[in-house]
């Protein structure tokens, strides 16, 4: 006959419990295959990196977002502890740092947050760029999630490992396998963090525009031009670019910049309205005429919100030159 269940073997239960727990995962992630490269990024990669200058802040308890931002940000020049951190990205009912808030932070003190693309190359591009890289796992499952924040700051090819800042260990090697396992239950979110003017390794124009344009956003035409201007010179010929790079010019100032780029965007683009909208404005305002009446006809001409105001241009500007 059974005895009465006593609180000593309660407690062996939920040890015998997450036991279980612990052996399914390991099960899972020894199960995992390591991420394949294609061969030319492969090719391009050097074997070894590691980036011995960031600096490791131990990740307490529920404390990972904080300290790896404190990671990044302080790799990336700017002087900011743990603790002025916790209260921007930790919210204390969820025990943790959700990623909206991650990246507002990173905003906040001046530097752009790059989401990657949920690719192992481009995790493994990015730190061959000298980018640490802020990466979110689930160390559980699915269903009972364990969200965790580690820097990637290295990587070992021949090896197939990843080096992280994690928990409280600096520089701890995770083979690829397990490390991917655990990431893809994020849906392989990461980031990197870099300064205006500096731009990511992996990413394509129209994501790297969504994220310095959430930057001018948050913090400025001015702030952002850095940013505009660099990734204009990598994209010369994206014409959405080219647009926002006038428009950051033009808030700053700064006339001739703001024709010049309104002038690449409506090459690149010529049915890009708004362009050819700003650019009769701004010729307009600079008394080049003849430059003025093109861009406004065009732009009166490309069917949208931007007709009425062209066509009212092109009116006053003919009142004027009658007058």
């Amino acid at each position: 006959m059974t005895g009465p269940f006593r609180p000593q073997e309660r407690k062996n239960a939920r040890i015998a419990g997450v036991l279980v727990m612990v052996a399914y995962l390991l099960l899972l992630t020894g199960c995992a295959t390591a991420p394949q490269l294609t061969p030319a990024t492969r090719d391009a990669l050097p074997d070894r990196v590691r980036l011995d200058d960031v600096p490791f802040h131990g990740q307490r308890d529920y404390q990972c977002g904080p300290a790896s931002l404190a990671m990044v940000l302080n790799a990336g020049g700017r002087d900011v502890g743990v603790d002025a951190l916790i209260p921007q990205v930790f919210l204390p009912g969820r025990e943790g740092s959700v990623q909206p808030e991650m990246l507002a932070t990173v905003r906040r003190q001046g530097m752009i947050p790059f989401r990657l693309p949920g690719a192992f190359g481009a995790l493994l591009e990015e730190l061959a760029a000298g980018h640490p890289v802020v990466v979110m796992q689930n160390l559980a499952l699915p269903a009972w999630p364990l969200w965790h924040y580690a820097v990637a700051i290295g990587y070992d090819l021949p090896d197939e490992s990843l080096i992280l800042h994690t928990g409280m260990t600096p520089g701890r090697a995770v083979d690829f396998a397990r490390f991917d396992a655990t990431w893809a239950r994020s849906d392989r979110w990461a980031f990197v963090a870099l300064p205006p003017g500096e731009l990511p390794a992996s990413l394509d124009a129209d994501a790297a525009t969504r994220a310095i344009a959430d930057f001018e956003a948050a913090r400025g035409s001015r702030a952002a031009l850095p940013a505009w201007q660099a990734l204009a010179e990598r994209h010369p010929t994206a014409a959405m670019v080219q647009f926002a790079l006038g428009n950051a010019h033009h808030s700053t100032g700064d006339r001739p910049g703001a024709m010049a780029a309104y002038r690449a965007a409506t090459a690149a683009d010529p049915e890009l309205a708004p362009a050819w909208l700003n650019l009769g404005l701004l010729a307009s305002r600079e008394g080049d005429l003849q430059m003025a009446r093109r861009a406004l006809a065009r732009a009166a001409a490309l069917p949208g919100p931007w007709q009425a105001r062209a066509r009212e241009e092109q009116a006053a500007l003919d009142q004027e030159t009658d007058g």
